[in-house]
């Protein structure tokens, strides 16, 4: 096997591009991990002192652990659209957290642009910016297979009456709540692992996109889970105590996907991406006793670091040097450009992309492009009403150092540098009101009115199709 250090990363990506030197089944596998609501320090390798998560800190020594990396927005759907195009939420397709608003047909994801090149593409978990019959159902934009759930509400539930495998209903029964019966998320780990089997056996490249369920929704796994036992004593609420051992069967499920790499032979060869897709839980007891945020302010659904900071590790035999760390500004809008860049897909990206590849640091080098500034927002929703809330806009921007954000859009802009305040206690505001003004323009340069945010029909009396 060729040692990628030994010809240099921006050779191997020419290589690739050009078809010369590499045939498509040495293309690197991706594997990307998404879970649900774990915050910037439910891991021990982040800051976490109580939730036990072994096989995550080990994979964080193997490659390159990202301190300053953030999700695609604060809150489910929008960060889902973010992940799979690559453009922000200034100018997104999924900008409202309803449920079910869909992708366009337009849009370019992931799975699109890999499968031009060769890979298979599976998901497994919650895809949420799609429902059945809609133009952003998975498997209209991109994926081979894809198994669990797609409007975000029915993944509420872990035991449901049926989950969707391409887009046609499977009846999940038996099915015994509370008990590993019927347990939605252990039938996603298996069909995440047959996928990679599969691929591997077909001969295939393969991108496989998890975006696992817990530690979100409900708080609720079986009871004879084997990370029960590590809270069981805890003097906490058994919502609490059902959040940390969440994250500890994730964890423990995450290794067994390292492990099956290691058993095919092919974990030299993948590219292994770990993450989360917003803040931790904002549930009170969880704040006090497992601080989720670490030093960071907010939570979920909040626009401080604490509601849009993610975990974020990318292991890559032979390219990520073991054990390293960076404070290099990312996030999930370039996800999208540095897949396509790993993978030899840079021209099937479309133009209004607006994350950029970080591919060259995954090899210790600057990227050659820098992004101007990141930017953030979300439109809170009126349930009574259904339409957005009056002066519901939060946002946020960070430029370098600085970062501004406010939680209503009739509400004044504070200035912060994370950093320096990652609990975003001083306000600058009043100190430098020309940079506010500076970033307050870029915010609104930033952003174009959202496309028609439509629930797709729904059967009488249903909240998802």
């Amino acid at each position: 096997m060729i040692r990628l250090h030994s010809i240099g990363l921006a050779l191997l990506l020419l290589l690739i591009a050009s078809g010369s030197g590499f045939a498509e089944d040495t293309r690197p596998n991706i594997l990307l991990v998404m879970v649900d609501d774990l915050g910037p320090a439910d891991l021990g390798c982040y800051g976490s002192e109580v939730i036990q998560t072994p096989r995550l800190d080990e994979f964080a020594n193997q490659g390159l652990k990202f301190n300053q990396a953030y999700a695609g927005c604060t809150v489910c759907a929008p960060t889902r659209s973010v992940l799979m195009t690559g453009v922000h939420m200034g100018r997104t397709s999924v900008r409202l957290n309803t449920g079910g608003v869909p992708l366009a047909d337009s849009d370019v994801t992931i799975p699109e642009i890999l499968r031009q090149v060769g890979y298979a593409t599976g998901g497994f978990g919650k895809w949420g910016i799609g429902d059945i019959g809609t133009s952003g159902a998975a498997e209209k934009q991109g994926f081979d297979e894809f198994f669990g759930y797609y409007h975000q509400i029915h993944a509420h539930n872990y035991w449901p009456e049926y989950l969707i495998h391409n887009g046609q209903k499977v009846a999940n029964e038996p099915r015994q709540r509370g008990t590993a019966v019927g347990y939605s998320h252990y039938q996603t780990v298996q069909r995440t692992k047959q996928f990679i089997s599969d691929s591997v056996s077909a001969g295939k490249p393969f991108f496989c996109y998890a975006p696992w369920c817990p530690p979100h929704g409900d708080y609720l796994l079986p009871k004879e889970d084997p990370a029960c036992r590590f809270y069981q004593d805890k003097p906490w609420s058994q919502k609490v105590k059902n959040l940390a051992a969440m994250v500890t069967m994730i964890d423990r499920e995450f290794g067994e996907l390292l492990d099956l790499l290691d058993e095919l032979n092919v974990a030299d060869n993948t590219v292994v991406i770990f993450s989360s897709d917003n803040g931790g839980s904002e549930m009170a007891d969880a704040i006090k006793h497992l601080n989720p945020g670490g030093p960071h302010r907010g939570h979920k659904r909040s626009m401080y670091e604490g509601g849009i900071r993610t975990p974020f590790m990318v292991r890559w035999p032979g390219v990520t040097k073991p054990g390293t760390e960076t404070d290099f500004v990312v996030s999930h809008q370039d996800v999208l450009p540095t897949l396509a860049a790993i993978a030899g897909a840079d021209e099937f990206v479309p133009d209004e992309v607006t994350g950029l590849s970080f591919a060259e640091l995954l090899a210790g080098n600057t990227p050659d492009q820098l992004h101007d500034y990141h930017y953030w927002e979300w439109e809170l929703w009126n349930w009574g009403t259904n339409q957005p809330a009056t002066n519901g806009r939060m946002q946020a921007l960070r430029q370098n150092e600085w970062k501004i954000v406010r939680h209503r859009d009739n509400q004044p802009w504070e200035l912060y540098r994370p950093q320096e305040d990652p609990g975003e206690r001083i306000n600058l505001a009043d100190q430098y009101p020309e940079r506010v003004q500076t970033m307050q323009k870029l915010a609104e340069q930033a952003r174009v009115p959202m496309r028609p945010q439509s629930e797709p029909e729904l059967p009488p009396g249903k909240k998802f199709r």
